[in-house]
């Protein structure tokens, strides 16, 4: 039905896409964070193996890097940080964000059948010798994209100014009250009373 491909060609795809599903599942299935993160990273590297397969090297290592090395380092982090035993809230909020994800995949998956079983399915287009190498995503990310590339950058950079923003107008402001960082704390009401009344009973035995 796909043609003529090579069995190696064939493994190394079957491997890769036994790798995807199965981190996918074990990223949503794991109730341990940290397990969920590890089959996150399985799925990222199986990714990236078929960026090489469809001769996108440029690609293959920006999945290694970026996510790879990047993303899932910050997840690890993040559980590390608030503990791996932490339990979220329970609420009802969650339930229409998990059927709505449910029906989408339903969906995917009924339509990934649909074209897999479909009969019209031939010899996909042969790739360009210079397809998915540096010199070739640069020639197209500096003329054809290069308005877009821009304009994802300006948001970028909005998005981390308001972030700098909104974690500084979390913060206390140290000059707002300076004068009553130097001043000792105030003695309660009833040890004042009660120098006064050892005062006055001094005084007393003083006179008398």
């Amino acid at each position: 039905m796909f043609g003529h491909y090579d069995p190696l060609e064939l493994i190394f795809f079957s491997i890769c896409a036994v790798l995807a599903i199965g981190g996918a599942l074990g990223t949503i299935l794991f109730p341990n964070p940290i397990r969920g993160a590890m089959s996150l990273l399985f799925t990222i590297i199986a990714i990236a193996g078929m960026y090489l397969q469809l001769h996108a090297p440029f690609l293959a290592a920006i999945q290694l890097i970026v996510y790879a090395g990047a993303v899932v380092v910050l997840f690890l982090f993040v559980i590390m940080l608030i503990g791996p035993d932490s339990n979220p809230p329970h609420d009802g909020r969650g339930v229409v964000v998990r059927t709505i994800g449910a029906i989408a995949a339903s969906l995917f998956v009924l339509q990934t059948i649909l074209v897999l079983s479909h009969k019209a399915v031939g010899h996909l287009p042969v790739a360009q010798p210079g397809f998915g190498s540096v010199d070739a995503f640069g020639a197209l990310l500096f003329t054809d994209w290069l308005v877009p590339f821009e304009v994802s950058s300006f948001l970028l950079m909005v998005s981390i100014i308001g972030a700098v923003a909104v974690a500084r107008g979390k913060q206390p402001d140290p000059q707002a009250e300076p004068a009553k960082a130097d001043e000792p704390p105030a003695a309660p009401k009833e040890l004042g009373a009660a120098t006064k009344a050892l005062k006055v009973q001094t005084k007393t035995g003083a006179h008398a």
